[in-house]
């Protein structure tokens, strides 16, 4: 072989045995290249961000964030299982953070609150884009509920001294979200000043909203309102692109037209925002305040399709879990068909209640209201939902007894006396072309002489009353209210035209267990959900009958409570209860029992 034969070999031999070792090279290099691009755009090394993320510390319990030393495979394998809590909106209470989370229905696994709060300063960090220290403070979630058809909620402590109101959230153990720049710039709504919830009607929208300081049980200029719909997942004036006028104005409830979009659109209306203007001043220069909102509308239909059912009830509760079975059976044999429950903050396991109540076929709603002090604006909420389902609609409270002495005395046919008598008495006034509201008035009732809870219930347990009545309650054909909806003291206004009537008390009145024993009554003292009405600890309308006579504003059991507001022993509708009701065997009630 000459030379030149050998340097050809040489040229063509050599690529050949250097390619193998090339190739594994180019390997190793492209697979380290495409880890280290990986590990760049992870979450564990975001240098790619201008946004910064700041240092978590705990004053209570430390949550560090994860070492940039892991392995690629150590951060897939802790990335969460589901996908993290959306908080959408917070509204600050006086006592708790409520929060409306991108969630349907219950949100299952124990939560926790998170509360951050920055050590330097959040205007320096801010400004500079520097990365603060922050100190995380981790409390569990008072509760969390179902709430509308796109949202669920969650109730949080107050936040500690110094700490954010803007509260996050977490599965109970899990990860703390360190990823604070993205939530500096959420707003926490005040409870003094939102709109709150809206509901459809027709060709207008019921908007609820406080921060007005509407008249009470007047009407008020629709004039200087208007409504502006949006479809933005939070708060902002600039997403809010329609707008129509009011049409009427009252206490906490604005109506307006709804824009011509939405109208010819029905079936695509499904968590549209909506918010009320106010214009105040000049008018050729006025001054306008909107409220912000996490009100939404859907197109929600009555899931009854068929006959209307005569006789509804609608009331709204805050932990009387204890009294439902009595109440909601009771009044069911009397003809109450269908239940509306607003359950504001219930914590005493009202839900397991309702549960027992519907397998025996007794057809109750318990509809989540967190709003604290709006009874009006609930009951508003309530007619226009079971309008389209109920000829009447009765507005009382849970302690609250309607007692017919005529009919309990004289047995009509086949089974208990008196047996629908209150469903009978509305259907008379069904196709009246002036009655809509009936009136009945209330005895009420005190602590007969008991230190502790009847084991029976109240219309056993309670006997002893005051001699003259206070108020009346109501029982409307929500058909046929006033459009303002102004309601007060459980009756409407009623549209031009219609009146109400008054039920003679030898036909019909109401047990009122107002002043129950002492433990019972305490714990009404601490809360009233009415709107207009005083709470207790307020000193203020001292005469008023919805005040305790000679309490005071503390919740201090005065002398000898268990004999007061005892003028008259009333014993009709125990003796009755206790004759028709009570099982021959045993002598039970039918709300003694328990079903599981």
């Amino acid at each position: 072989m000459d030379s030149d034969q050998r340097r050809k070999f040489k040229r063509v031999g050599r690529p050949y045995n250097q390619a193998k070792f090339l190739s594994m090279r180019s390997l190793i290099l492209c697979l380290s290249f495409f880890v280290f691009l990986l590990f760049l755009s992870s979450e564990r090394f975001p240098i790619y961000s201008a946004a910064f993320r700041p240092v978590l510390n705990s004053s209570t319990t430390l949550f560090p964030t994860t070492s940039t030393t892991n392995s690629l495979l150590d951060s897939f394998t802790h990335r969460p299982l589901s996908p993290p809590l959306r908080v959408e909106d917070r509204i600050l209470f006086p006592d708790q953070v409520l929060l409306f989370v991108a969630h349907r229905g219950y949100l299952g696994n124990p939560l926790d609150c998170v509360y951050y709060s920055f050590l330097n300063g959040s205007d320096e960090f801010l400004e500079n884009k520097r990365n603060p220290e922050v100190k995380v403070h981790v409390r569990p979630a008072l509760s969390s509920d179902g709430y509308d058809e796109l949202r669920s909620i969650v109730r949080c402590p107050l936040p500690p001294v110094n700490y954010s109101t803007v509260v996050d959230l977490r599965s109970h153990g899990g990860a703390v979200n360190d990823d604070w720049a993205s939530r500096v710039n959420q707003t926490v709504y005040s409870w003094s000043k939102v709109a709150y919830e809206a509901v459809l009607d027709g060709d207008t929208v019921a908007v609820f909203v406080k921060g007005f300081n509407l008249r009470p049980h007047k009407k008020s200029d629709p004039t200087q309102f208007s409504c502006h719909f949006g479809l933005g997942n939070s708060f902002k004036e600039e997403e809010f692109v329609l707008r129509t006028e009011a049409v009427t104005a009252a206490q906490e409830v604005v109506r307006c037209q709804l824009p011509r979009s939405i109208q010819t659109n029905p079936d695509k209306v499904k968590g549209i925002r909506v918010t009320v203007e106010r214009a105040i001043g000049n008018p050729r220069a006025p001054v306008t305040m909107t409220q912000p909102s996490v009100a939404r509308i859907f197109n929600s239909k009555s899931n009854n399709q068929g006959k209307k059912y005569e006789l509804c009830v609608c009331t709204m509760v805050w932990n009387q879990a204890s009294a439902l079975r009595e109440w909601i059976m009771y009044h069911a044999w009397l003809g109450v068909e269908r239940w509306f429950i607003y359950d504001n903050n219930s914590d005493d396991g009202i839900e397991e209640v309702i549960r027992e109540l519907d397998l025996q076929d007794y057809n109750v709603t318990r509809q989540t209201w967190p709003w604290i002090k709006t009874q009006e604006a609930g009951f508003s909420h309530c007619a226009l939902k079971a309008r389209d389902e109920c000829n009447w609609v009765g507005f009382f409270d849970v302690d609250e007894f309607f007692y017919f002495p005529n009919a309990f005395r004289l047995l009509q046919g086949p089974g208990l006396p008196g047996k629908n008598s209150l469903r009978d008495m509305v259907a008379n006034y069904s196709s009246s072309t002036t009655i809509a509201e009936i009136r009945t008035a209330c005895h009420s009732f005190g602590p007969s002489g008991l230190k502790s809870p009847p084991a029976q219930g109240v219309t056993v347990g309670y006997t002893c009353r005051l001699q003259s009545p206070e108020r009346h309650k109501s029982i409307v054909r929500p058909d046929k209210l006033d459009s303002t909806l102004l309601n007060v003291v459980h009756h409407f206004r009623l549209a031009e035209g219609y009146r109400y009537l008054n039920v003679p008390e030898k036909t019909a009145l109401i047990n009122h267990y107002k002043y129950q024993v002492w433990e019972t009554f305490r714990a009404k003292f601490y809360r009233r959900v009415a709107t207009y009405v005083v709470d207790w600890q307020e000193d203020q309308n001292k005469g008023s009958k919805d005040r305790a006579p000679g309490l005071g504003t503390e919740a201090i059991e005065p002398t000898n409570w268990r004999l007061q507001f005892c003028e008259v022993w009333d014993a009709g509708l125990r003796d009755f209860v206790l004759a028709n009701f009570a099982d021959p065997g045993t002598g039970s009630l039918p709300w003694e029992r328990s079903l599981l």
